[in-house]
């Protein structure tokens, strides 16, 4: 595909456009929030155990460990301070064996995330991890979802609000073309060529078996090309159930994004054969939105939907004493969690 109809492509499909082209055309519908909550940066209530409401610089591990362990991975904290050889050491002796996911504790969009599969590999993360990150044993689930939940102060009983399924990038050999070519065919995957060319290099040039997939990204995250399905229309009762069942378990949670990786999605609605890979708090979106087949007004119609939620939420959670975030602290966040997505970015 010529560089022209890229970005003519990118220009003509708004799930490509930066977030602030998306999200600056309703700056009035958050400041109409931030007027009834008396505060801009009123998000830091709607989840009080977590660092800022989870809009931003919020640990993982933190929020790992307020889950039950039967619901998310074996993980690991690792230290910038140890040595790598120490860090591989204990990752094994935890019973973490390649390949495993590696991640930073304090992430965004995915940037960062990559499956080790040996001790090289695991060498080179760590001497490119700028910050403290995670290991994770791989689980062996190949769908994964995102589902947002929505429960507030006064109620014993939390609702999904938006599921959204997610196709890993890949492409599918005929036999013929390399890989590459392959790739250059679609302008989801020919987007995401420069980091695939930095991870595969020579081995794009390969021509797969008429028929055979051969997944790109094996990571749910839209940034780095998955296609997201908007599947709101699957919920149900037994879905409803076991995701509350999770959620209400994670003091203090009462807005956000579980990411899950998961087998079927009956057994998912009957809670069997499922991982809690994430959880995002207030700066979670409902990426059901992403779907091709919507448009900018109906993400900009769900995202003013959710920002209501979460605006009543906080509203309520400081009611009972929780604080919102001051002015020159929630600026300080955001100057961080620019800096960090620019360091995040070249890992």
């Amino acid at each position: 595909m010529s560089t022209w109809k890229l970005k003519w492509y990118r220009l003509t499909h708004w799930e490509y456009w930066p977030l602030w082209a998306i999200y600056y055309p309703l700056f009035p519908v958050w400041l109409y929030y931030s007027i009834k909550a008396r505060s801009f940066f009123f998000f830091n209530a709607a989840n009080p155990t977590m660092k800022n409401g989870g809009m931003a610089m919020e640990s993982k591990m933190e929020i790992y460990r307020m889950i039950p362990k039967q619901y998310i991975p074996d993980t690991l904290f690792i230290q910038k301070d140890e040595t790598p050889e120490f860090a591989l050491e204990r990752i094994l002796n935890r019973g973490i064996a390649f390949p495993f996911i590696a991640k930073p504790d304090i992430g965004m969009k995915a940037f960062g995330v990559e499956k080790i599969h040996d001790g090289g590999e695991f060498h080179d993360y760590f001497k490119r991890s700028p910050e403290n990150f995670l290991v994770q044993e791989l689980i062996p689930y190949s769908k994964e979802m995102g589902i947002f939940y929505v429960r507030k102060p006064n109620e014993s009983k939390g609702r999904i609000t938006g599921i959204v399924s997610k196709e890993f990038l890949s492409v599918i050999g005929d036999g013929k073309r390399s890989t590459l070519e392959l790739i250059k065919e679609e302008p989801r995957s020919h987007l995401q060529l420069d980091a695939l060319q930095k991870k595969f290099g020579s081995t794009l040039d390969n021509v797969l078996e008429k028929g055979e997939e051969f997944i790109l990204v094996p990571y749910g995250s839209h940034t780095r090309g998955a296609k997201f399905i908007d599947d709101t229309h699957r919920i149900n009762e037994g879905l409803v159930q076991v995701i509350d069942s999770i959620c209400s378990k994670i003091e203090g949670f009462h807005y956000g994004r579980l990411d899950v990786l998961y087998r079927s999605f009956d057994e998912l609605a009957e809670g069997k054969n499922f991982s809690v890979i994430e959880v995002n708090g207030a700066g979670g979106e409902a990426t059901h939105i992403y779907d091709p087949k919507h448009s900018l007004f109906f993400a900009w119609k769900e995202i003013t939907k959710h920002w209501g939620y979460l605006n009543e939420i906080s509203i309520m959670n400081h009611k009972m004493g929780h604080s919102y975030l001051s002015f020159s602290d929630g600026r300080a966040m955001l100057k961080a969690n620019g800096q960090l997505e620019a360091q995040l970015k070249v890992i």
